[in-house]
């Protein structure tokens, strides 16, 4: 397995324009609520187990990559658990409602945050997604919006100047030549 720099360079290398990476911070959260609220039904009661809550694929899922990120980071992965256990919690929340409106709302999201992302890579990045050349990059695309946002308040330097000396910095108006984008 890839540590942690590898797995965001790899992922960095198709997200250099700043735009992009803004569509990300709006696309890919509401992709990862999406899955939490469609993963939400069915749960299952397992109280004879001594699990106090129902347990449904959203758990197992997000719990799932909760300890990848762990694997990865512990700090960053502690720091992923949190926000997973918010959304799964919503999830489960939306998912109580009626149908129409856990799946209108499961729907809505997933639709909109894909639009975001495609949007994000077609206008401006000029480049495919990356979950399209490895699939881990749609384990790593949540991980990613979270580490660019704490970049931003200059949390592990290091980190970010070891991914930026591979990918180079971000950028508005990458090149528009395609030898230059290759």
């Amino acid at each position: 397995m890839s540590n942690l720099t590898e797995q965001l360079t790899q992922y960095a290398a198709y997200h250099r324009d700043a735009r992009n990476i803004g569509t990300h911070f709006v696309g890919i959260p509401l992709i990862v609520l999406a899955l939490a609220v469609l993963l939400s039904r069915p749960a299952i009661a397992l109280a004879a187990f001594g699990l106090p809550v129902p347990v449904s694929l959203a758990w197992l899922l997000f719990g799932a990559a909760t300890i990848y990120y762990l694997v990865l980071d512990v700090p960053l992965g502690l720091m992923m658990a949190v926000v997973s256990a918010a959304c799964v919690a919503f999830g489960a929340w939306l998912a109580q409602q009626g149908t129409a409106t856990w799946l209108a709302g499961g729907v809505g999201l997933f639709v909109v945050g894909w639009i975001f992302q495609f949007v994000g890579h077609i206008a401006w990045e000029h480049r495919k997604p990356a979950f399209v050349d490895d699939l881990i990059g749609l384990m790593i695309g949540p991980l990613f919006v979270l580490a660019e946002a704490l970049f931003s308040f200059g949390w592990r330097p290091q980190l970010r100047a070891a991914i930026e000396a591979k990918v180079g910095p971000t950028r508005i108006n990458p090149p528009r030549t395609r030898e230059a984008r290759q």
